[in-house]
C-alpha cells in the first residue's frame, strides 16, 4: 500500500516539475531543473530513501512561491520607467583652480621686544575682539610708567608753588612793592612749570602706552589659524607671533587668463565647487566612480554672491585675479581650502552645444570602473551598454560616447537589471 502511494506521489511530483510555471521560475538554472528531475526515478526504485528530499519538494509545491520572487516573475512583464536621450541647451563651462581665503586675515605680531609669559589661546580657538592673545614680560616697562607717573607729580607740585609765587609778586606790584621786571621773572617761572608739567603729563602718558603693548590682544571677533610661539620666546616687533582671520567673511580667488576674462559674467552664472562639501543647502552632483576620487570629494556647488575683477594683469602669466565672495553661512569653508571655480564660456555656446547628448543622472549605473546606463530597445528589453560621462549639468549628466540621440534609457537601474 505504501509503495503504491510513493508512485502515485511521485507522478504527481513528475508532472508538476514539468508543467509547473511556478517551479521553473524557482530554477531558472537549468541545472537545478535537471537535478530535481533527476531525483524523482531513483525515488521510485529506492522507497523512502528520498523521503527527505521529496518533502522539502513538496513543501515547496504547496506552499508557493515568496511574494518577492513572485514580484520578480511579474517584472518583464511591467513596463520600465525610461527617459529619452537629449541633446543640446548647455553652456560650455571652463573650470578654473582657485583658494579659498579671507577677507580680513591678519599676523598679529608684537610692537615691543620681550619674552612670551602667557599664551592663553591656541590654533582653532575662536576669540573676541580685545581679548588677550599674548602676554610679554612687562616689568620693566611697569616700572618705567611708574617712575613717569612720580615725576608728574613732582612738576605738578612745583608748578603750583610757581603759580602762587607768581599770585604774591602781582600782589607786591599793585603796591609798588616790587619792580616790573620781577613780576616778569615771577611770570616766566610760572609758565616753565606749566609747561614742565605737560611734559611730564605726555611722558608718563607714554610710559602708559607703552606698557600696554605687552598685552597682545584681538583686533576683530575671529578665529585663531596658526600659533608661531611658545613660551618663554622673545617676541621681536614685526615679527609674527600668530595668524587670526574673520571667518564671516570668505572669498575663493582664482586666476584667469585674459582670453576668459568676461566683464558680462555674473554671479549666477558661476559655480564653486569646495572640497569636502559644506552646509549651504547644496545642489549634489551625482556620484563619481571609484576612479574620479577629486570630483567625489568636491560633491557640492555653490553660487558666489558678489565677484571682482582686479584691474591688473599679470605681466608674467598674463592672468586676472578674480575674486568670488561667498556666502556667510558655509560652516566648513576655512582659508587655504582648494576649489574648482566654473565660468561660462560664452563663445562656446553655439553649433557644439546643440551636438551634446544627456542622460537623467538617476539612470546612471557605477559598477566598480564600469559606468553604463540600461539602453531599453524597441522590444521593451533593457540592454546594459558601456558609456562615457562628461561634467554634469543640474540633473542630467552630459554622455561624451555609448549613446545616440532619441535613444530611451531606464530611470531605474534595478528594476531594469531584473528584466530577462
Amino acid at each position: 500500500m505504501s509503495g503504491q502511494w510513493s508512485n502515485q506521489a511521485l507522478d504527481y511530483l513528475t508532472n508538476y516539475v514539468n508543467n509547473s510555471t511556478k517551479l521553473r521560475f524557482v530554477f531558472t538554472m537549468s541545472s537545478l531543473r535537471s537535478s530535481l528531475s533527476s531525483l524523482i526515478p531513483p525515488c521510485r526504485a529506492g522507497g523512502f530513501r528520498y523521503a527527505p528530499y521529496l518533502i522539502t519538494v513538496a513543501t515547496l509545491l504547496l506552499t508557493g512561491v515568496p511574494p518577492a520572487l513572485a514580484a520578480a516573475d511579474a517584472a518583464p512583464g511591467a513596463a520600465l520607467a525610461t527617459a529619452p536621450v537629449t541633446s543640446g541647451g548647455h553652456v560650455e563651462r571652463t573650470g578654473f583652480d582657485g583658494v579659498v581665503e579671507a577677507v580680513r586675515q591678519t599676523e598679529v605680531a608684537a610692537q615691543v621686544q620681550g619674552a612670551v609669559m602667557a599664551l592663553p589661546v591656541k590654533a582653532g580657538d575662536k576669540v573676541r575682539a580685545g581679548q588677550v592673545l599674548v602676554r610679554l614680560d612687562a616689568r620693566a616697562a611697569e616700572q618705567t610708567a611708574a617712575a613717569s607717573a612720580a615725576q608728574v607729580e613732582a612738576t605738578q607740585a612745583a608748578r603750583d608753588a610757581a603759580a602762587r609765587e607768581y599770585e604774591r609778586q602781582q600782589q607786591l606790584f599793585a603796591k609798588h612793592y616790587i619792580s616790573q621786571a620781577a613780576l616778569d621773572r615771577a611770570e616766566a617761572q610760572y609758565k616753565a612749570k606749566q609747561a614742565e608739567t605737560a611734559a611730564r603729563l605726555a611722558s608718563a602718558s607714554a610710559a602708559r602706552a607703552q606698557s600696554g603693548f605687552y598685552a597682545i590682544h584681538a583686533p576683530y571677533d575671529a578665529i585663531v589659524a596658526d600659533v608661531n610661539a611658545v613660551l618663554g620666546d622673545m617676541a621681536m616687533p614685526g615679527r609674527p607671533l600668530l595668524t587670526v582671520y574673520d571667518p564671516t567673511a570668505l572669498r575663493v580667488r582664482v586666476m584667469v587668463p585674459e582670453s576668459a576674462v568676461s566683464a558680462a559674467i555674473t554671479p549666477q552664472q558661476i559655480e564653486i565647487r569646495l572640497a569636502g562639501g559644506n552646509t549651504l543647502s547644496p545642489t549634489p552632483l551625482p556620484p563619481a566612480g571609484e576612479g574620479d576620487k577629486m570630483a567625489a570629494a568636491m560633491s557640492t556647488t555653490l553660487r558666489p554672491v558678489a565677484l571682482q575683477w582686479l584691474p591688473a594683469t599679470d605681466p608674467n602669466t598674463h592672468t586676472r585675479e578674480l575674486r568670488l565672495m561667498l556666502p556667510v553661512d558655509l560652516a566648513n569653508a576655512r582659508p587655504g581650502q582648494f576649489a574648482r571655480v566654473e565660468l561660462p564660456m560664452s563663445e562656446s555656446a553655439s553649433d557644439n552645444a546643440s551636438q551634446r547628448l544627456y542622460v537623467p543622472a538617476a539612470a546612471i549605473v557605477r559598477r566598480a570602473e564600469l559606468t553604463a546606463v540600461y539602453v531599453v530597445g524597441q522590444d521593451g528589453k533593457p540592454l546594459l551598454r558601456q558609456v562615457r560621462l562628461g561634467p554634469a549639468a543640474g540633473d542630467r549628466v552630459e554622455v561624451l560616447a555609448g549613446l545616440n540621440a532619441n535613444e530611451r534609457v531606464a530611470l531605474d537601474p534595478q528594476a531594469a537589471a531584473r528584466v530577462r
